[in-house]
């Protein structure tokens, strides 16, 4: 069975190979980076991959949104995250497509190395190995952040405005900034919404729109 191993700390990276080819696995590529992680899944096709989320250049989701990207190209692609927190947002989206051969492990509970290698087994063979926490988080709507959620107390209150219809000008005028400023707002709102620019779409209209949604 073929592994592709994804940790950017040498000493686990090494310790995961050496665990992983005791129990009859050949670990095709062993990579420390984002990049180098996709790469290494499109270019070896592995019947499973061990990733960690945090990896270099910006040590925050690189290594999930790499899978991700992996799978959009090879679908159903087996994945298995190794992390030590729940990235719910990434989870999510990995879980979404109903494919299966997916896997999400919190580092600090896997203690039987057995559990753990059945756990890889288990995802290359198109199932699921979730460790409870993550389901836990996963189901915890108290703990989702909605979009409108990133958004500071002045950006509502611009937003609020600018679903009443009102231009910048009205609205700098209603909470006595500088037209600026509130251009400066409207583009932090666009940003914190994920509204990227685009001629077919209005910006204003859709900010509206999630506003009122919510």
């Amino acid at each position: 069975m073929r592994v592709v191993v994804a940790e950017d700390l040498a000493l686990l990276r090494d310790g995961l190979i050496r665990l992983l080819e005791a129990h009859g696995f050949e670990v095709v590529a062993a990579v420390g980076t984002g990049p180098e992680l996709l790469r290494a899944l499109l270019d070896q096709r592995p019947d499973v991959a061990v990733v960690d989320v945090r990896l270099p250049p910006t040590h925050t989701d690189e290594g999930l949104r790499a899978a991700l990207a992996a799978r959009a190209e090879v679908p159903g692609l087996p994945v298995l995250v190794l992390s030590q927190y729940v990235e719910r947002l990434y989870a999510r989206e990995l879980l979404a497509d109903g494919r299966g051969g997916i896997g999400y492990l919190l580092k600090d509970r896997v203690s039987d190395v057995g559990d753990f290698v059945e756990a890889v087994r288990r995802v290359a063979g198109g199932g699921t190995a979730l460790d409870p926490t993550v389901v836990a988080k996963l189901l915890d709507n108290r703990e989702r952040v909605l979009p409108l959620d990133r958004l500071t107390a002045r950006e509502r209150e611009v937003l609020a405005h600018m679903a009443q219809g009102r231009s910048n000008a009205a609205i700098g005028t209603a909470l006595f900034i500088t037209e600026k400023a509130v251009a400066k707002h409207t583009n932090n709102i666009f940003a914190k919404l994920d509204l990227q620019s685009s001629e077919d779409d209005n910006r204003r209209v859709l900010a509206v729109l999630a506003y009122l949604g919510a």
